[in-house]
């Protein structure tokens, strides 16, 4: 992520966002059904940048709950923004199937209850190319059981990621943990693009360089 502005006013704005943000995430753990009004399957996205991805995914899937995390205030509130202007151009009044929270996935045992996750999308994650920093990716085994335990049985984590070094830890990851992968992708775009795909920021910029999409799908078997 490049160097981000970020705007006086932008705590106030994400107060004054309750219809969408939360900011006290914490309060929801083993409630967040309840914060949606359903038993909808609910979708988290770890590290949703500007929220453009999860925002689409919101709209074009309303049967299921979304929720989008970042660490960043600022990229919080431009989700924010992406979702209200999404709305309004397709003229939908409500985002009651969204939720972005400002929180560090580091804590996700802290936010959701054992079980309470259906799916989770890792979107172009840092790659964290330096071996020392290898615990920091997003895959690395100490995150997996995290997700192992916030995950259903039959939950599924979606990574994808223009990193090959990224990929490549992953998979062995996955590997370690005797995770069952499907749908693995070395060029996820090399035959068009796969129907109803949702695009995140960086995919649409880097597929439009040309630059190969690397995708897997993980189930989980409690």
């Amino acid at each position: 992520m490049g160097r981000l502005r970020r705007r006086s006013d932008t705590i106030e704005f994400l107060e004054n966002a309750k219809d969408v943000v939360e900011l006290k995430p914490q309060a929801n753990k083993g409630k967040w059904k309840d914060i949606f009004g359903n038993d909808n399957p609910i979708h988290v996205e770890l590290g949703m940048g500007k929220g453009k991805f999860i925002s689409e995914m919101s709209l074009k899937y309303p049967e299921f709950n979304f929720i989008g995390i970042d660490l960043y205030d600022e990229l919080v509130r431009k989700a924010s923004e992406k979702a209200y202007d999404l709305r309004e151009e397709q003229g939908v009044s409500n985002i009651d199937n969204l939720r972005l929270v400002l929180m560090n996935i580091e804590k996700i045992e802290e936010v959701f209850e054992k079980n309470e996750i259906d799916q989770i999308y890792l979107n172009f994650s840092d790659p964290w190319p330096k071996k020392r920093h290898a615990s920091r990716r997003l895959t690395h085994t100490n995150f997996l059981n995290k997700y192992q335990y916030v995950l259903k049985d039959k939950g599924e984590i979606h990574l994808k990621t223009d990193s090959v070094s990224l990929f490549e830890f992953s998979l062995n990851s996955f590997a370690d943990l005797d995770l069952k992968m499907k749908n693995i992708k070395l060029d996820l775009h090399k035959e068009g693009t796969p129907e109803n795909h949702v695009f995140t920021e960086y995919e649409e910029k880097f597929v439009e360089q040309g630059m190969r999409i690397h995708r897997c799908e993980v189930i989980l078997l409690k």
